[in-house]
């Protein structure tokens, strides 16, 4: 019997980023629905990002990675926010996995969100939102503050379908999200003068590992690199068609849904052409969740997998595990699910 071809599904979100009928949501829904019960990887069309936007997010992030990697160190801050240089995280150590190659990945990234300040009426930490640096590059941050606005709207507009699609009151994500640990995270893949990394073996862009919140918007390069593990254990590469964005459940989603809903594992491992990394940029929104919200599987939802598959979870605590060892090299223990599905993928 021949495998299905596997394919990640386009959704065109209109209907609810524009007057749509009920009919019309009604079958977006659906459609993400089974694209997210399927796979846990959308292309969204409809999503009313304008081009100009997505062209100044593209500058700045050009103009800030140019710079000397020393100036870059510059913008190297403490929390999940500023500069991190290359080989200064292991993904894959989020889920408690360890690289086979002992190398840490290879991309930079400059991360900018949400900080506590923002929601003065609450009781919040900085040491739990972060605070924003911002590099001394002409337009960046009015241009990356663009994109973060329309990135931000977005994901509101996912959850509002998500909520659809689950048989939610159309407004269930409000009271996990509206005060969300948002963070916009700008990725360069390639080698930076002074890199120390041999392009023989298996070099790791970013390994695996799944992503924390609800879900995730990414504007990517149309580059090879970004490949997503489907449910027969093999790897596959995504690139975006024109004019789309790509959307991910994370982990908060699929507990949510007592993994009906898939928070799918996925790495990045850009081709190298005649000795060289060829370059590949992303840029991902991640929409988090509230610090102080408990993440507990829907009632509706309690009948998979035997019934309550996992247990109710602080977000900041499960934030706290996944970036202990991203960043910093502490395992992450509690992932099971997730680190399982990664070793059975290394030894297909």
């Amino acid at each position: 019997m021949n495998t299905p071809a596997f394919e990640v599904p386009v959704v065109d979100i209109s209907a609810y980023t524009s007057a749509g009928t009920a009919e019309e949501r009604a079958a977006v829904a659906r459609a993400m629905d089974k694209a997210c019960a399927a796979v846990g990887f959308i292309q969204i069309l409809g999503h009313q990002v304008p081009d100009s936007v997505v062209t100044g997010l593209k500058e700045a992030v050009d103009d800030f990675f140019v710079l000397p990697l020393e100036e870059k160190k510059d913008y190297v801050v403490p929390g999940n926010r500023g500069y991190s240089p290359p080989k200064s995280e292991s993904l894959s150590l989020s889920l408690g996995v360890e690289s086979a190659t002992r190398m840490n990945d290879f991309f930079e990234a400059f991360n900018v969100g949400a900080e506590a300040g923002w929601f003065d009426r609450l009781d919040l930490s900085d040491d739990d939102y972060g605070v924003n640096t911002w590099p001394n590059v002409d337009g960046f941050r009015t241009k990356v503050e663009a994109y973060y606005d329309h990135a931000a709207r977005v994901a509101r507009t996912l959850t509002t379908i998500f909520a659809d699609a689950l048989g939610e009151d159309s407004g269930f994500f409000d009271y996990l999200t509206d005060h969300s640990v948002d963070v916009l995270r700008m990725n360069n893949y390639a080698l930076p003068e002074g890199t120390d990394v041999s392009l023989d073996g298996d070099l790791t862009g970013m390994g695996e590992h799944t992503d924390f919140g609800i879900v995730t918007v990414l504007w990517a390069d149309q580059v090879a690199g970004l490949q997503v593990l489907a449910k027969d254990g093999t790897w596959h590469d995504v690139q975006p068609i024109e004019g789309a964005l790509l959307v991910n459940l994370g982990d908060l989603t699929a507990r949510l849904t007592n993994d009906q809903w898939l928070s799918t594992l996925h790495r990045v491992k850009p081709p190298v052409i005649d000795g060289t990394v060829q370059r590949r940029r992303s840029v991902a929104f991640f929409h988090d969740g509230n610090i102080d919200a408990t993440i507990s599987t829907l009632p509706s939802r309690l009948d998979a997998d035997g019934g309550l598959a996992y247990e109710p979870i602080l977000v900041k605590d499960h934030i706290a595990a996944k970036l202990n060892g991203s960043q910093y090299g502490k395992a992450n223990t509690a992932a099971v699910r997730e680190a399982s599905r990664v070793l059975a993928a290394k030894n297909a």
